[in-house]
């Protein structure tokens, strides 16, 4: 039987910043494994071998470029840390994960498309979605041929997502979402295939759905030219009675 005293004591929300802890339950770089060390080595590799190199490229926002790099980050398995091995990850975690984000960070811009792929435009169908949503995108996300990206704030509501005015109604058939309002700051947007998408169904309901590249009435507006963080893409998306497959609701 496990020894449950003998396991680290987790931290629920903030309660890290006040609770004591005892140096056994602080976890450390000292604490990697052999594994997590071997594939930091694998992204720093990377970053100094392949996307460093690009940084003016990057800063361009030269699309091609930037998707050559996300697929190269997809060969050698960067993309793949967190997605479930069912669906062609390596299932090795949240640790290993912020470990490769913390080393894409020797690169802005690219830290923002990477993370914008692997954290928020990847997890929520990991976390959330369908078996076949699941076997649809986490395979292509995984290997880099598909790119995804995150579409939450709007102008009149920022990141309050509960105000947000997008809505999606169902279509008359019952086959489609219809979904109109326009989304703002779309990170990775330009080069995006997958726009994971927040509405409000009927007005009323807030959910996510996932939005494929060219659907019926979506479009992208032009890039942000940014102060910063120039070599991340970010646009509106602009939803005109959408059609989106009743399947794509996340």
């Amino acid at each position: 039987m496990t020894n449950d005293a003998a396991l680290p004591v987790v931290a629920r929300g903030g309660g890290f910043l006040i609770a004591d802890r005892l140096p056994a339950d602080i976890f450390t770089p000292e604490d990697y494994t052999d594994e997590q060390k071997m594939l930091a080595q694998t992204a720093r590799d990377f970053m100094r071998r392949d996307v460093l190199p690009k940084t003016g490229e990057i800063l361009k926002l030269n699309y091609p470029v930037i998707r050559d790099l996300m697929s190269k980050a997809g060969e050698i398995g960067l993309l793949a840390i967190e997605v479930p091995e069912a669906y062609g990850g390596l299932a090795l975690g949240k640790v290993t994960g912020a470990l490769a984000s913390e080393i894409s960070a020797q690169e802005g811009s690219w830290a923002v498309t990477f993370m914008g792929h692997t954290g928020i435009g990847t997890m929520p169908i990991t976390y959330f979605g369908t078996e076949q949503q699941k076997e649809k995108y986490l395979p292509k996300f995984a290997s880099g041929e598909w790119i995804s990206s995150y579409s939450l704030s709007e102008a009149s509501s920022a990141s309050d997502a509960m105000n947000a005015k997008a809505r999606a109604v169902l279509s008359p058939d019952g086959k489609s979402w219809i979904l109109n309002g326009e989304k703002m700051w779309l990170t990775n947007g330009g080069f995006a295939d997958v726009y994971i998408t927040f509405a409000k169904v009927d007005g009323e309901h807030f959910t996510a759905f996932i939005i494929d590249k060219g659907s019926p009435g979506v479009s992208l507006g032009p890039e942000e030219r940014k102060l910063g963080i120039k070599g991340s893409s970010t646009c509106a998306l602009i939803l005109q009675d959408a059609v989106i497959p009743k399947e794509n609701l996340l």
